[in-house]
């Protein structure tokens, strides 16, 4: 299970909220996806088209841009991506383009939060989703990776599966995988054109786990 995070756009360099908003990558976020591209995607590497059985991205510009990017030199995988909804960006209806501190601030004015501060985890977004919405959403997509991979835990079929979708999602997508809940504290960091791996403990369906560390494909 292979997680793939948009390179930068102008929002991400400050902070802002970007859910809807369709921005593309700056070409500082075009040369991080590249990079990475060349790195691990390709015959034998990390990422291999053969290995894979599905792509799920989001719809938004910067993750549709990250994946023809990354794939560049893939002819063999426009057949296996999905666009959906399922996997777009947690939607941050009034709160979109704004900083933490902004929102905190808008809040506090409304006489919202006055025993504790907002936190996207456990509060959601006035004028967006809540955070029981992003975990159905993500539940179902999770669902279907599942019943694809299940019947083929012991390596009988490559069914490697890519997503292609937007950090604060995919910190969601981890914690939903792991089965926490949303608001359950797990500090998490994905840098701008990164990868991040998860699997399966005991090559068990039933145990979803992260890899904290990865041996990278030999060389053949």
């Amino acid at each position: 299970m292979i997680l793939v995070i948009p390179g930068e756009t102008e929002w991400t360099k400050n902070g802002r909220y970007t859910g809807i908003t369709d921005l593309e990558l700056t070409p500082a976020g075009v040369n991080q996806v590249m990079a990475t591209g060349t790195q691990l995607v390709g015959p034998g590497k990390l990422i291999d088209s053969a290995m894979i059985a599905r792509v799920w991205v989001s719809p938004r510009k910067r993750a549709q841009q990250t994946c023809q990017l990354i794939f560049s030199g893939t002819d063999d995988i426009a057949d296996k991506v999905t666009i959906t909804e399922d996997i777009a960006e947690w939607d941050h209806g009034d709160y979109e383009g704004l900083v933490v501190g902004e929102i905190r601030a808008r809040r506090k004015e409304k006489g919202l939060d006055g025993e504790r501060e907002w936190n996207i985890w456990r509060d959601g977004c006035e004028g967006g989703e809540s955070a029981d919405q992003v975990t159905r959403r993500l539940d179902c997509l999770i669902a279907q990776i599942r019943k694809i991979q299940a019947p083929y835990m012991n390596g009988e079929k490559p069914v490697d599966v890519v997503v292609v979708a937007h950090g604060l999602i995919l910190r969601c997508f981890v914690k939903r995988w792991l089965e926490y809940l949303l608001h359950d504290p797990i500090p998490m960091m994905l840098s701008p054109g990164a990868i991040g791996i998860l699997s399966y403990k005991n090559h068990d369906i039933r145990e979803p786990g992260f890899a904290i560390g990865m041996a990278l494909p030999c060389p053949t």
